[in-house]
């Protein structure tokens, strides 16, 4: 989570892997391998190090989000479409089927088109 975290951020701050690398003096790979969480327990030196050029407090690079802090892309549209599927009496199961419908659909439009 720390990872995502200073992605989103740099991302937000409109700066580059090098960018960060530059400025922090920490080397790209390194930078690269926490933000993929492959590196997921940095020193708090390196830490400060990011937060400082991020402008940002430490608290806010290490805040880890819990299930119910995640807030869904989803709009009212999309939960008023669920709410109707659940009110006709369609499972997940069958929402599943209608899904490798939709998938075959898909694929059939794709591969007429190239056919053209």
């Amino acid at each position: 989570m720390i990872g995502h975290n200073i992605y989103r951020i740099r991302k937000e701050r409109g700066l580059t892997l090098s960018d960060l690398s530059e400025r922090t003096g920490i080397s790209k790979s390194y930078l690269s391998n926490i933000e993929r969480n492959l590196k997921q327990n940095p020193s708090i030196q390196v830490m400060e190090k990011i937060a400082f050029v991020l402008k940002v407090d430490l608290k806010t690079l290490l805040k880890v989000t819990t299930d119910n802090e995640i807030k869904l892309p989803f709009d009212k549209e999309w939960f008023d479409f669920m709410a109707a599927l659940i009110e006709t009496g369609i499972d997940k199961q069958q929402i599943h089927q209608y899904k490798i419908l939709v998938e075959f659909l898909k694929w059939y439009n794709e591969t007429k088109l190239i056919k053209k």
